[in-house]
């Protein structure tokens, strides 16, 4: 994944994430907005087969958006590290059900 800025401001940021889509956007934007101070956090696709989403976040007051992106990819880390470890405790349980 690489990231282009587009615009950076303030309390505003604009960029685009090359090689991503509505699923990885999708989730960054819901854990963004889970964030108090995020005003605004969304984005688009221009064209789904030849265009990278662009992302636009927006904050409320003084913090950065660099800093709310960055807490928000951490979180987003957070939440796959805990969907994988469920993932292969199930699978464990499944195999050594089907084993008696």
């Amino acid at each position: 994944m690489r990231v282009n800025v587009i615009k950076r401001e303030e309390n505003e940021l604009k960029i685009e994430i090359e090689g991503e889509d509505h699923t990885f956007c999708n989730a960054l934007q819901t854990v963004l907005l889970e964030d108090e101070d995020v005003e605004l956090a969304g984005y688009t696709i221009p064209h789904p087969l030849t265009s990278n989403p662009v992302f636009y976040i927006r904050m409320k007051e003084k913090r950065k958006p660099v800093e709310a992106l960055r807490k928000a990819a951490e979180k987003l880390m957070s939440l796959n590290e805990e969907l994988k470890q469920s993932f292969l405790k199930a699978v464990e349980e499944f195999t050594s059900e089907s084993q008696r």
